[in-house]
């Protein structure tokens, strides 16, 4: 059969034919062009009993602390670089996959350059570090003139840690308060920020990290209770999810968790 040319085509072909060239020529633009989106995948976890990075997270001095079992995992997400080339087939390709997500550039980075990002995630985390001290050392009626309490990650930053580095502390110092571990010798993780009341609030990203902590062996994850739903969205199997609002109550939960008492649940 002949082929056709756009001369001889009809006006509506032939307009058809330009719209379908247009169509063509934005899509390869738009597949080329960077998007304002960041990538995130599940990130690391850290035991904050632990060492990270040859470093004690925890360190107490002016009283004595117990040797503990168990962990307690802070998690994270690692996200595409503030200055990384997101792409439309990043995009498309990250919302067939449950260990992705798609966020705005904006939900996660503070500030325009990889710089002023990590000097803002760097006074996050002392803010965070300072507040769960004080929530720890008030819930444990301690006086934070004797106690003394250091707190260190390496290379992570921002305030979600605040919930598991003051559940790390009230563990090195008294544990269940029974003479136990605040764990009872399981790996519990979770995510939250805390204030010095010991107030627990949402950090984003959530099931994004409760794949973190099943991956890291947890079995309980701990999350601000204004998240239970987006942490239910991707909920691995075996991960048991208590819901908190305080750290008073996230204490209970754990107590509870050990003696058969009554545990929330999402």
């Amino acid at each position: 059969m002949p082929a056709v040319s756009l001369r001889a085509a009809s006006p509506r072909a032939r307009i058809l034919a330009v719209c379908a060239v247009l169509v063509i020529a934005l899509l390869a633009v738009a597949a080329l062009a960077p998007l304002p989106f960041t990538v995130a995948q599940p990130g690391t976890t850290v035991n904050v009993l632990g060492a990270d990075g040859g470093k004690q997270v925890i360190t107490v001095s002016g009283s004595d602390t117990r040797k503990t079992k168990g962990q307690l995992r802070m998690t994270t997400i690692a996200a595409t670089g503030p200055e990384a080339k997101v792409r439309l087939g990043d995009v498309v390709s990250s919302w067939f996959r449950t260990d992705r997500a798609v966020l705005p550039r904006e939900a996660v980075y503070v500030g325009d350059t990889t710089k002023d990002i990590e000097k803002h995630n760097a006074d996050e985390m002392r803010k965070s570090q300072n507040t769960a001290t004080s929530a720890a050392l008030g819930y444990l009626n301690r006086s934070p003139g004797d106690v003394k309490v250091k707190l260190r990650l390496a290379d992570v930053g921002g305030p979600s840690a605040g919930l598991l580095f003051s559940l790390g502390i009230v563990d090195k110092l008294d544990g269940d308060g029974r003479g136990g571990d605040l764990t009872g010798g399981r790996t519990i993780a979770g995510t939250g920020t805390i204030d010095a009341r010991g107030k627990v609030g949402p950090v984003g990203g959530v099931p994004l990290k409760t794949q973190a902590a099943k991956r890291d062996g947890a079995t309980v994850f701990l999350v601000p209770k204004d998240e239970c739903k987006d942490a239910e969205t991707e909920q691995p199997k075996g991960l048991r999810l208590i819901p908190v609002t305080t750290l008073d109550g996230a204490v209970k939960a754990l107590n509870n968790l050990q003696s058969g008492g009554a545990v929330p649940s999402c």
